[in-house]
């Protein structure tokens, strides 16, 4: 896959907002692991090879089980892996996603609710949009993985 452009350097402005974003995001209080694994969950709906490859990388350097990130795209059946609080921020996220089809339904923002005071369940949205709309940049300019590949 070859990159179409790098809309990095061709719109640092714009780019540089994002970031301020994700600062905020990450100062927002909570846990990283939490954030990164809500941002690999919806990389891997996307289908963004980027994104993936890089909350992967981050989770694993943050010393997250290879289990736990081998076990996301099937987290559904995992409940021995993922907290609950983690299951409700990653159906969040996944009804966010896919709101298109969903309509981020009641009972998904309830369950989210439960784990989530105000100000997360907003920072948390916000980490979902972020990463979303890296996701499509990413998509729409082939931005390459930053992979390691045997050999």
């Amino acid at each position: 896959m070859t990159q179409r452009l790098d809309h990095q350097s061709i719109a640092p402005e714009g780019m540089r907002s994002l970031g301020g974003v994700y600062m905020y995001v990450n100062k927002s209080g909570l846990p990283h692991e939490l954030i990164d694994l809500v941002y690999l969950r919806v990389s891997q709906i996307n289908g963004c090879a980027y994104c993936v490859a890089a909350h992967s990388r981050d989770l694993l350097k943050a010393g997250v089980p290879p289990v736990k990130l081998m076990m996301l795209n099937a987290w559904h059946e995992a409940d021995m892996v993922f907290s609950a609080r983690e299951r409700a921020a990653l159906q969040w996220a996944e009804s966010l996603t896919r709101v298109s089809e969903t309509g981020a339904p009641q009972a998904d923002y309830d369950a989210m609710s439960e784990y989530f005071t105000e100000r997360e369940r907003v920072d948390l949205t916000l980490a979902v949009g972020l990463i979303n709309t890296y996701n499509r940049l990413a998509i729409a300019f082939r931005k390459t993985p930053e992979v390691a590949m045997p050999g």
